[in-house]
């Protein structure tokens, strides 16, 4: 197993906000004092830490428009549970018990509706218009529908589509309207950092991502953490802490997580970076991420049909490329171009996720415009490789794009492909000079899926 570090080539994975992490940032966690603290330590020998995490709180409370922050969660679908756990607890208090209904539109984020499901909540999903934006008409129909039971709303801004919901304010209205409560899910963050705050919209909980938006090295399943910022109402209901006094809202519902603060060994991470970038570096970074996205989304669009855009044609800070198309005309798949990309020295944007068959590219504040460009090259030179097949160039099952990736090992010996050496592992001169070789060619992704495990059977 080879690591491709965001230093060699972007990592532009829509809905993950993978940044160029700077290492001033991550420093901190490698102090005793931070580093090294069991997470029940006396609160009197912790002094600083609780002063780091105070701070904190205070700065996403301010960067969210909300008025309280609660630490405790360790990811962004843990976040989703404890707001929506302090939803329903807010609900019962006020005796309304038999609120259970949660909608989730279609552009959610894809957690919400497992979250809800844990917390025993009936899903209502809601549809979206040919834009992406919620079908405020359906919205308001189910909202109706549903208006005595009514629990809550799982929204994302901007959406899982790349869009800004324009009618943000009204959809919040309108839940409030019939008894429910707002949950806006925090995962696209990095595009409001500065310019726009989810309490201002009318939403009553959020998660952050902190492993994103404010820049934590993540991958692989951590390390994360997702606390949840809230208005005064569900604040009460902030989750306590069993071993560690003073965790928690006036009137707290039970933990869920076996530490107070969550991961806080990662949290002078986030710290450290919104101390050092400030209001000012702050807001501009969110600029700049939706900057790019817009570029590249710009650039490609003569080539590739976007998916979703506005209604001037821009996108948020990530965007949907449709690759459908190709599978009708020639059958190539998303994933042979995913595949593809890796012989340009990338690996791929996320792959069939929130629409099969596209490639959703965010690439964030941290990339320059010249490795922009080196992705924008790449994926224009796959569709002339795509053409040269609807040409009649290449065979629709031998090309490079369903040989990819090409592995040094395929170079020695008799090359039995109908395209060069030079085209399948040296495709652009910036690959030549700075290649990173895949370590194994095009294998099965769906059996391994299926049959991952080896195991032997366990016998009783």
């Amino acid at each position: 197993m080879r690591c491709l570090a965001l230093a060699l080539a972007e990592g532009e994975f829509g809905s993950c906000t993978m940044k160029l992490n700077a290492a001033s940032t991550m420093l901190p966690i490698t102090f005793p004092g931070f580093a090294n603290l069991h997470p029940y330590v006396p609160l009197d020998q912790a002094q600083g830490y609780a002063k780091l995490i105070k701070k904190l709180e205070d700065r996403l409370v301010a960067i969210t428009g909300f008025d309280a922050c609660c630490m405790m969660p360790n990811a962004g679908a843990q976040g989703e549970y404890t707001g929506l756990a302090c939803i329903q607890a807010y609900h019962r208090s006020r005796g309304d018990d038999q609120r259970d209904v949660c909608l989730i539109p279609s552009s959610a984020h894809g957690t919400n509706p497992a979250s809800a499901a844990m917390l025993g909540m009936t899903l209502v999903g809601v549809r979206c218009d040919e834009h992406g934006n919620v079908d405020v008409q359906d919205l308001k129909s189910k909202a109706e529908q549903y208006k005595e039971t009514l629990c809550c709303l799982m929204i994302t801004y901007p959406s899982t589509h790349g869009v800004f919901e324009a009618e943000i304010r009204d959809i919040c209205a309108t839940i409030h309207e019939c008894g429910g409560q707002v949950y806006l899910d925090g995962a696209n963050l990095n595009a409001q950092t500065g310019l726009c705050r989810p309490g201002d919209f009318g939403a009553d909980v959020c998660h952050i991502n902190l492993h994103k938006t404010f820049a934590i090295p993540h991958g692989g399943g951590g390390p994360g953490m997702g606390p949840i910022c809230a208005a005064k109402h569900l604040a009460a209901f902030f989750p306590s802490h069993v071993v560690v006094p003073g965790v928690g809202g006036s009137t707290p519902s039970g933990a869920v997580s076996a530490a107070p603060w969550g991961s806080a060994g990662i949290l002078p991470i986030s710290y450290a970076y919104i101390e050092m970038m400030g209001a000012a570096g702050l807001k501009k970074a969110t600029q700049v991420a939706i900057l790019a996205a817009n570029y590249l989304a710009k650039r490609l669009s003569s080539q590739f049909r976007i998916y979703y855009a506005d209604s001037q044609g821009h996108c948020a800070h990530e965007f949907i490329l449709d690759l459908k198309p190709f599978k009708k005309s020639v059958m190539v798949e998303a994933e042979d171009v995913a595949k593809r990309l890796m012989d340009y020295g990338f690996h791929a944007p996320t792959l069939s996720f929130p629409v099969t068959g596209t490639l959703m590219i965010e690439p964030t504040e941290s990339e320059s415009k010249a490795e922009l460009d080196r992705l924008v090259e790449a994926l224009l030179m796959i569709r002339e490789e795509i053409r040269d097949i609807e040409n009649g160039k290449y065979d629709a099952f031998n090309n490079p794009l369903k040989n990819a990736p090409h592995t040094s090992k395929m170079l020695v010996g008799e090359w039995p492909y109908p395209y060069s050496r030079e085209l399948a592992v040296f495709p652009t001169n910036y690959v030549r000079e700075n290649k990173f070789w895949p370590t194994c060619g095009r294998i099965d992704n769906t059996y391994g899926d299926r049959n991952f495990c080896s195991c032997a059977p366990i016998t009783m």
